[in-house]
């Protein structure tokens, strides 16, 4: 994995997407800080299947449950919250 300055990414944009193909990552920075990355497009399209799974939300999980179970409730007094 290269990191580099966006000057230098400029001035070697050929060779970083060079090392992009081999599967490398490539980091680069604009004041020091990471702001973007060249990768393989295989790795690009990896992290947009990723990003596509949907996910449950709570409610969804909730309405998975069987309608059989039978859950008890904690007898216990609710707490005293001051506002």
């Amino acid at each position: 994995m290269s990191i580099v300055s966006l000057k230098d990414a400029k001035a070697g944009f050929s060779n970083f997407v060079d090392e992009a193909i081999k599967g490398e990552f490539v980091t680069i920075t604009r004041h020091g800080k990471p702001v973007a990355a060249i990768v393989s497009i295989e790795a690009a399209e990896a992290a947009k299947r990723s990003l596509r799974k949907p996910r449950k939300n709570l409610i969804d999980f909730l309405m998975e449950f069987p309608e059989d179970i039978e859950f008890e409730r904690n007898p216990s007094k609710s707490r005293d919250v001051d506002l």
